[in-house]
């Protein structure tokens, strides 16, 4: 199986509230709430493309969209 590469991390700030639960689940500490308690990728390039922050985000706030 070939390695995920990220194409795109979407973020919807509007449908965002700031629980942080993708920012606790993330195992690579990726994301971070932003100074509105907005969740946003602070470090794309560690991403492993494993999606939990999708999975996991109540709101539907965050896509993890993988190259083909």
């Amino acid at each position: 199986m070939a390695k995920k590469i990220l194409k795109e991390l979407l973020i919807n700030k509007a449908w965002c509230k700031g629980c942080g639960i993708c920012v606790h689940f993330c195992p690579k500490n990726v994301l971070e709430l932003d100074s509105q308690d907005k969740a946003h990728a602070a470090h794309p390039e560690a991403c492993i493309c494993c999606k939990l922050c999708e999975f996991q985000c109540p709101d539907l706030a965050i896509e993890v969209i993988i190259e083909e």
